[in-house]
């Protein structure tokens, strides 16, 4: 059942990728984190957006600004890494607290309540107008790769940090994109990387037939928005799913998910 259900949300959400401003992996994640526990999570959702990445860089990759790579590029993998460390070992750090509620016991573990914060924090940046009009310089182009490869290891979230400091890099739509498209990709191969010293433990190999099934219908919900969608941009779509977050957040937070 979770295949199903993760499959239909990979190929929404990637439609919905091209104009809702959100990246495939802050709103996969929560899906996966319905039916595993949040560290496979992140990783299940980091080799799907990986995947969907490598399509996309087939398609613009040629587009990147080579300097803006190195500038922004290089620093984001660095601190990915960093990011990726800490995922892992928060994750064995003992409960923060547990309460209980008509007779259920709910247990909140840091990993839990962190990711709970960051999902909270990414999907404000969504919903508040400041974070719309905030932009960043060329200059400050090194401490952006840092910002957005330590948050991108740590719970895959990079996309809107890497948004607002390119978007005054002075580069064109097309280079843009590409120049997106070759650091995500960058910055998740890395991640996967490390999280790949835990994936034989943590249960990746059981559970293919979801990331090969989710990875296929996020590539064709991708390849259906990029050919019907791409010019839209649904505002309140946005607001409805950084609301869904919002809750779900919340109850990963409370320890109920």
């Amino acid at each position: 059942m979770e295949i199903i259900i993760i499959s239909f949300a990979a190929f929404l959400t990637a439609i919905l990728t091209f104009f809702s401003g959100f990246g495939l992996g802050t709103i996969l994640t929560p899906v996966f984190i319905l039916f595993f526990p949040v560290d496979l999570a992140i990783a299940l959702t980091g080799v799907v957006h990986f995947f969907n990445n490598v399509f996309k860089l087939i398609l613009v990759g040629r587009s990147a600004d080579k300097k803006v790579l190195l500038r922004f590029g290089v620093p984001a993998v660095l601190a990915a890494l960093g990011g990726a460390w800490v995922l892992l070992n928060i994750t064995d750090l003992k409960p923060l607290f547990s309460y209980s509620v008509a007779g259920q016991t709910f247990v909140v573990t840091p990993i839990k309540f962190i990711i709970s914060i960051l999902l909270i924090l990414f999907s404000m940046i969504e919903l508040l107008p400041f974070f719309e009009k905030l932009e960043f310089g060329r200059a400050k182009l090194p401490v952006g790769g840092m910002l957005s490869g330590f948050f991108g290891g740590l719970s895959g979230h990079q996309g809107a940090l890497r948004s607002a400091f390119l978007i005054r890099a002075g580069l064109s739509k097309e280079a843009f994109i590409g120049t997106s498209v070759v650091i995500a990709s960058f910055v998740d191969f890395t991640r996967l990387s490390v999280y790949a010293t835990r994936f034989g433990e943590s249960g990746l190999g059981e559970n293919l037939a979801v990331v090969l099934s989710a990875t296929i219908a996020a590539i064709a919900g991708a390849f259906l928005g990029n050919q019907l969608l791409k010019k839209i941009t649904l505002k309140l779509i946005q607001q409805l799913v950084a609301g869904l977050l919002i809750l779900i957040s919340i109850a990963l937070g409370a320890g109920i998910i």
